[in-house]
């Protein structure tokens, strides 16, 4: 079942742009995961002491992304300031983690998979942050 499948079925009325919130949900527990998996193959590389920031960067955006999937999955009750506040902390914990990420790639595979990732996420949460108008 989709995040949008799920909204279809809640009885809540629905004051976001369904589209723009199915598609941040789904990027924001994508980003968490992946950002999961390239900090524990961060830990797996033998230059791992040169990863720790990349790591920590991982860490982070993967609890904040994580943490905005699963407030936006909530439909009762929305606080649109409180949205808007995880949104703007997705996405900047998303370019930080992109962007060290991405200063791995030519490197390692997995940090470029994860940039990509975090910006994906980043601008879901940009497209619907814009739709809160």
């Amino acid at each position: 079942m989709t995040h949008t499948e799920m909204m279809d079925t809640h009885p809540q009325d629905l004051t976001l742009d369904r589209d723009k919130l199915a598609a941040c949900i789904a990027a924001c527990f994508e980003c968490s995961q992946t950002c999961t998996a390239c900090a524990d193959a961060c830990l797996s590389e033998e230059m791992v002491a040169e990863l720790t920031t990349c790591i920590r960067k991982n860490l982070d955006c993967a609890d904040v992304c994580l943490a905005t999937g699963q407030v936006l999955t909530r439909l009762t009750g929305a606080d649109v300031a409180v949205l808007r506040a995880l949104l703007e902390a997705c996405a900047t914990a998303c370019r930080v983690c992109g962007d060290e990420c991405a200063s791995h790639a030519e490197m390692h595979e997995h940090c470029r998979v994860c940039a990509e990732a975090c910006a994906l996420c980043e601008r879901a949460c940009r497209e619907l942050l814009d739709s809160l108008g």
